[in-house]
């Protein structure tokens, strides 16, 4: 018989579209560990992680660390992940059900703008 190997998501993620959509899909479970992990598997398939940790100007062992799903990286972090990946992240509304008022946002008042003491003399 032969030896069987773990599967390894990262093999099969041979493009960039390919990788995005793994990402996405990921992002869509709402689950922080999963992500992380994700992200980390996409880093994998992209060169490795010491290209992209120093790509990131991270070490690869704090990469490898803050994408484990165990750990609370930064979103700083993560941004420049995703930049060295060449992606970037994007927010979009959920799809409203069929015949649904599109919802206005509303966006909270300014506060009023303090006038200084040369406002009040500019008039004189």
């Amino acid at each position: 018989m032969g030896q069987t190997r773990p599967y390894d998501s990262a093999e099969y993620l041979d493009t960039t579209a390919a990788r995005a959509e793994y990402l996405t899909a990921a992002l869509e479970t709402g689950d922080p560990s999963f992500i992380l992990q994700a992200i980390g598997t996409v880093a994998r398939a992209s060169g490795g992680m010491t290209s992209v940790a120093r790509e990131a100007g991270v070490s690869r062992e704090n990469l490898t660390r803050s994408l484990s799903g165990t750990a609370n990286p930064k979103f700083a972090t993560l941004l420049r992940v995703f930049a060295v990946l060449g992606m970037r992240l994007a927010v979009k509304s959920p799809k409203a059900p069929a015949g649904a008022k599109p919802r206005r946002t509303i966006l909270p008042p300014r506060p009023p703008r303090r006038r200084s003491s040369r406002d009040s003399h500019a008039g004189r």
